[in-house]
């Protein structure tokens, strides 16, 4: 991922569930609704090199935030690079990687380019809680 922007994050998870199941749970939008706690009928996803992607988060006092952007490049079960719109109107730049790590266990990281410190700590902490959500719903029996 190469980019210009000064800040940047990484997180990562490992998740209790095959890495075909985690795809899955990212990239279909009835389940990525089930879990992402987005508004119902606002998630849009056209999952392949310059495809757009939407979601309206729905916040704790129940405010949505929209958000979109477009996919850069996509490795089926591997990894997702994609630009998200920014309010200025640039994009910041976001990689998804999905790792098998054996028995069944996925590794997803998620590392983003920022403009600003802020706007990676807002992101960190979103993306951890989509990491969060996602490991508790791929897990369900």
């Amino acid at each position: 991922m190469t980019t210009e922007k000064q800040f940047r994050y990484e997180i990562t998870a490992d998740v209790d569930a095959p890495v075909a199941r985690v795809w899955r749970a990212w990239t279909d939008e009835t389940e990525y609704e089930a879990w992402s706690r987005s508004a119902p009928g606002s998630v849009a996803q056209d999952v392949r090199p310059g495809g757009k992607w939407s979601a309206a988060v729905v916040g704790p006092d129940g405010q949505e935030f929209p958000i979109t952007g477009t996919y850069i490049d996509v490795v089926e079960h591997e990894r997702l690079d994609m630009g998200m719109d920014a309010p200025d109107g640039g994009q910041e730049l976001m990689r998804m990687e999905f790792a098998d790590i054996g028995d069944d266990r996925t590794r997803l990281t998620i590392t983003q380019d920022c403009d600003t410190q802020e706007a990676c700590d807002q992101s960190k902490q979103g993306s951890q809680m989509l990491l969060d959500w996602c490991a508790e719903y791929v897990t369900r029996p």
